[in-house]
């Protein structure tokens, strides 16, 4: 039977918890309290228990008056149902705490002995922020990119509800052990990639969380960047600060994001802070040229996650949202239902969400009380004008049309894994040269198959040619005085590329 976790407020007000230590069945996760006090491992089923979010919801009240129900349905917004995506990024971010306390241990001496010799060093103005330091890490980082509206902040935010934030120590092994642990600690990303502000909000953050007073301390003394950076790395240390989440990721470009990635990478190496990335598909680029963030999130923890698949994932998704029907009659999810919440949201979790909504509320607004085909178009049709070009780019299944909107490219439509990096670049283009003699040959082999050569082509004329060859109908485009690309383009023949800046198609 498990004892209840004993709650405590600190000083400036905010909720703990009095450390409760744990046997873990992994061999090296005991004797580290700052582990030892983390919740107990769960197995899958257990947590989808916990992250799954049912509405309140009883059948009486559907026979509620309108003007009530309109109330309720917005209970909705608070449905969560676990996905595969969800149980990899719990896997993910318990993983990546736990292995970054391996290597500090609070009761290890070598490991005591680092971090009085770092902090005398960030002391005395002598700690080297580049250098290389005899601390072996074995924190990590985690990236999780994908579409907006999938819910990436949403499950991050649900997990992490599940791992008190601020644990209190005070015995651990019969030894006194006076220590306050941070285990995680969520950040955004600067919209001006500003590496003091992100110092800023540092340390704001932990004052505001734990009572302390760093932002006065350091802020107040116009210390420089330079010189607060490795003060983060250190206040990081005298916190037990299990994982920073940094939120928003594409907000971050030019030469002040590469500072700051810079500083993420000495965090994770000198100070051993596991790090997860949360951001768009418009990040991804930039991360790709950041080798050594590449290295890092490779093979340990990157969750790409596009939209659903009309497919098991989306019917499940739907399935456990379709029974919250606050309208007086009962809609069956049919195959018909489920094909046409798929084409008007495409598999975007928050357009599902509100179009089930917003059906709703017009189906009871109109008294008609029912969930129709005809109800979920209209409501499509008017609530989201905003996202039908967006919509329409992701249905195309065209790449250069969803360059328009990076928040919802599908990533492996454009980039390879991120291990393929600056370092693969000779690789790459190779690869790229092997493509291109790959096309050739297949164009060549195409016109042989249609006994048409380049010698034989300018032999052909014109009157000769079937009705469907396109030879003949840029002939006559030529005749009305539109070019080659204005021919095909009318005919749809090919895609619309006006759209695209210059630079865009790399």
């Amino acid at each position: 039977m498990k004892t209840m976790v004993r709650k405590i407020y600190l000083p400036n007000g905010m909720e703990a918890v009095e450390a409760e230590y744990k046997e873990s069945p992994i061999a090296e996760y005991n004797n580290n309290p700052f582990i030892a006090a983390l919740p107990e491992l769960d197995d899958e089923e257990t947590i989808i228990r916990k992250l799954m979010l049912n509405p309140i919801y009883s059948e009486e009240e559907r026979e509620l008056d309108a003007s009530i129900k309109l109330h309720m349905i917005h209970r909705l917004y608070q449905f969560f149902q676990p996905l595969p995506k969800h149980i990899e990024i719990w896997n993910m971010i318990n993983t990546l705490i736990r292995q970054g306390y391996l290597a500090r241990n609070p009761f290890d001496k070598e490991y005591k002995r680092y971090i009085n010799e770092t902090g005398q060093e960030i002391i005395n103005r002598s700690f080297d922020i580049d250098s290389r330091t005899n601390f072996r890490t074995t924190a990590s980082s985690g990236l999780i990119i994908g579409f907006s509206g999938m819910g990436k902040t949403t499950t991050v935010n649900r997990v992490l509800s599940y791992i008190p934030q601020v644990i209190v120590h005070n015995y651990y092994n019969n030894q006194h052990f006076n220590q306050i642990q941070l285990t995680w600690l969520k950040l955004e990303a600067p919209h001006n990639s500003s590496l003091k502000a992100l110092t800023l909000q540092f340390f704001m953050k932990i004052d505001e969380l734990l009572g302390t007073e760093n932002f006065k301390r350091y802020v107040s003394r116009n210390l420089s960047v330079d010189a607060m950076l490795p003060l983060m790395g250190k206040v990081a240390q005298n916190i037990g600060l299990g994982l920073l989440i940094i939120d928003e990721l594409q907000h971050l470009s030019g030469s002040g994001a590469r500072q700051i990635m810079n500083y993420f990478v000495t965090l994770i190496n000198s100070f051993g802070v596991p790090i997860i990335f949360i951001g768009t598909p418009a990040s991804y680029d930039f991360l790709q040229n950041e080798f050594r963030i590449a290295r890092r999130v490779t093979g340990n923890g990157e969750v790409i996650w596009n939209n659903m698949k009309n497919d098991e994932e989306f019917e499940l998704f739907l399935n456990g949202l379709w029974k919250f029907q606050w309208t007086r009659k009962n809609t069956p999810l049919t195959r018909e239902i489920i094909d046409l919440f798929y084409e008007e949201t495409q598999g975007i979790s928050d357009l599902i969400v509100k179009l089930f909504v917003n059906a709703q509320y017009k189906a009871i607004v109109s008294g008609e009380e029912e969930l129709t085909e005809e109800i979920i178009l209209s409501v499509a049709k008017e609530e989201f004008k905003l996202m039908k070009p967006m919509l329409d780019a992701i249905k195309s299944k065209n790449p250069y049309k969803a360059i328009k909107y990076e928040d919802l490219r599908k990533i492996e439509e454009f980039n390879s894994n991120l291990s393929n990096t600056k370092s693969n670049d000779k690789a790459n283009t190779k690869t790229t040269r092997n493509t291109n003699i790959n096309k050739t040959k297949i164009a060549r082999e195409t016109l042989d198959r249609n006994n048409i050569t380049r010698s034989t082509t300018q032999k052909v004329k014109i009157e000769n040619l079937k009705e469907d060859d396109l030879r003949l109908l840029v002939d006559k485009g030529n005749k009305v005085g539109e070019t080659t690309y204005e021919t095909l383009l009318k005919n749809g023949l090919i895609d619309d590329l006006s759209f695209l800046e210059i630079g865009d198609i790399q």
